[in-house]
This record gives structure tokens, C-alpha cells and sequence, in this order.
């Protein structure tokens, strides 16, 4: 493993609705309710050895959401996969954008974060009241009204969609993240239980009633902008944001995680990671890089995170636990 690997106890300082798995029990329900309905047609690309598919599929409230599916070409064996969102104001971007993990062996779908941009989904919702310019503040007056209620619910159904698919083995898929991806993967293993790994860098939206207090740069930086905005509006803002916190679905993770984070991080900063990394409740390892900042270990961190998929989900070979 590549670079620094330490014990970490950081204990969170928020605190957990007392209705939290209510809360998305109930929002998942709601969002079950519509069919899954997954698409899927052939892009053509002049790849030889990588086949890509535009992949749609239902999220929340029905919204159509869009995906770029990537396939080891003539793969024939059920396929480990991996589920993967972008940073923050990020979409799926380009179809050959990010080719790595379809080169090594796995199903990955890489998946709109719906209304940012690079993406082609819209987020047909209405915006729940005042923001401060931004996804972080929009709809901040009610949990049911947030935007990351959406987003998090389209992200368990893009793991349920690319479970669906003939050529995945339904027992291997994980999730892959950093910065904004990263902490909806923390997300959606806290809200799916039999995950088989996460892969998580420099996670976003962690230990987020101290995150204005952390960050002075962007998104963190639109939640002080909120507060500063709507000054008797800040204890409700707060209150939303515990159910979104990466820290209180860590508590809920069993999956195996690697985690890294740069110690000079002024974005996601190492206070609001290190209490998301203690909280995970499953096997879990991480690397702390001292000198770097939001990109952690860069490629070496894309070193790390093949290995640790490897080790997990074992691309070339097979599960005894199948889609039925």
C-alpha cells in the first residue's frame, strides 16, 4: 500500500436524528416506487479493447438519470463493478472520460450528480427555498426538501441498476468516490448493507454542523454564506444537514473501505474526514498523505484503489452468490 497508513480515532462532534433510518428508509420507499426501468445502448467510440454504453435509469421522484457504462471488450464471465459519482458541481462527463477501471477488469458506471454540470440530468425539483448560490444550500429548510436527499437516493438506485445488468455479478459491486463522490459513496454504504467495498477519497459533506467553522473555501464556504444570509435560519439548516452528514452513515457502513485524505486539505479538511473514517463501523484502512492538500495521493491513490478492489472484488474470477 501506498503511502502513510495509521490508527486514526477522531470522535464526531454531531449528533444523529432520532429518526434518521426512518427518515431514509422512508425516502428510499418513496423512490422504489417507481420502476428502475434501466435503459442501455452501445456508444460508438474508437476503443478496441473497452466497450461504452449510455445507460439511463429511474431516481428519485422518477427523474431520469443518465450514466456512461464502461465494459472490458468481449467480456464473457460476470463482472465485479463499481459504482462512481464525481466532485462537487461534476457530472458523468465525457464518454471516454476515466477509462482505468473498465481497463482492469470491472463494470464501472460512472453516474450524473443530477443539475451539476458536465452532466445531461436535470434536476427536476423545485429548489426548496433561499440558497447561497450553490447545491450545498438548496433546500436547506427541510430535510425532505434537500437537494442531497436526491442525490444520495439516485445513487443507491444506480448501484441497483448496474446490479441489474446481464454482464455484473451482482455479489461484487462497490462504490468509488472523492471529494463530493467520495462522500456520496460513504452515503450509499451506509444506506446499502451488502456493498461489497468502498473506495473513498477526501470525502465532502462529513462532520458538517463544524464544516463552515473548518473551511473558508468553496462549497464550505456557501454554507457561511447561508448562515451569514439567514441568521435565524441556522439551527434549522443544521438540524437538515445530520441527515446527510457522512459521519452518521459511516456509522451504519460494513463494507470494506479504504479511505485517504490529505492532512492539508483546506476543501474537505482532515477534522471533518478523520471523524467520518473513526465512525465506519466496517473493516476499514487509511492513508494519510502530510504535504498534500484536496488530491490526497493522486495517482497513487488510483494505485491503492486497484489494489484494494483487487484484493475485494477479485476481477477474473467469480462469486457463489449470483443474481437470481
Amino acid at each position: 500500500m501506498r503511502g502513510e497508513t495509521t490508527t486514526v480515532d477522531m470522535p464526531t462532534t454531531q449528533t444523529e436524528p432520532s429518526d434518521f433510518d426512518d427518515f431514509w428508509a422512508e425516502t428510499l420507499a418513496e423512490t422504489r416506487r417507481f420502476p428502475l426501468d434501466v435503459t442501455i445502448e452501445p456508444r460508438e467510440t474508437r476503443l478496441t479493447v473497452i466497450d461504452v454504453f449510455e445507460v439511463t435509469f429511474r431516481g428519485f421522484g422518477g427523474t431520469r438519470i443518465r450514466a456512461w457504462l464502461r465494459l472490458p471488450h468481449g467480456a464473457t464471465e460476470p463482472l465485479p463493478g463499481l459504482v462512481q459519482l464525481f466532485g462537487y458541481g461534476n457530472g458523468r462527463g465525457h464518454a471516454l472520460r476515466d477509462l482505468r477501471w473498465a481497463a482492469a477488469g470491472y463494470a464501472h458506471l460512472v453516474v450524473d450528480a443530477r443539475g451539476q454540470g458536465h452532466g445531461d440530468t436535470d434536476d427536476d425539483h423545485p429548489e426548496g427555498g433561499p440558497s447561497a448560490g450553490g447545491f450545498l444550500t438548496r433546500g436547506l429548510r427541510s430535510p425532505r426538501e434537500y437537494y442531497y436527499r436526491r442525490v444520495y437516493a439516485d445513487a443507491v438506485r444506480a448501484l441497483e441498476a448496474l446490479r441489474s445488468l446481464e454482464p455484473v455479478d451482482a455479489a461484487r459491486v462497490g462504490v468509488v468516490g472523492a471529494s463530493q463522490g467520495g462522500g456520496i459513496a460513504l452515503a450509499i454504504a451506509g444506506l446499502v448493507p451488502d456493498l461489497a467495498v468502498a473506495i473513498i477519497q477526501a470525502p465532502f459533506l462529513c462532520e458538517l454542523n463544524r464544516a463552515a467553522d473548518l473551511s473558508t473555501e468553496e462549497p464550505y464556504a456557501l454554507l457561511t454564506q447561508y448562515f451569514a444570509d439567514r441568521r435565524l435560519d441556522t439551527a434549522t439548516a443544521l438540524d437538515t444537514l445530520r441527515y446527510f452528514d457522512g459521519v452518521n452513515h459511516a456509522k451504519r457502513a460494513t463494507a470494506p473501505a479504504i479511505l485517504s485524505t490529505g492532512l492539508r486539505d483546506g476543501i474537505t479538511p482532515p477534522a471533518s474526514v478523520l471523524p467520518a473514517f473513526t465512525a465506519y463501523a466496517g473493516e476499514k484502512q487509511i492513508v494519510l498523505w502530510p504535504y498534500n492538500g484536496h488530491e490526497a495521493g493522486g495517482d497513487l491513490d488510483e494505485e491503492n484503489a486497484l489494489e484494494f478492489a483487487a484484493t475485494h472484488l477479485a476481477p477474473g474470477g467469480s462469486s457463489s452468490a449470483r443474481r437470481a
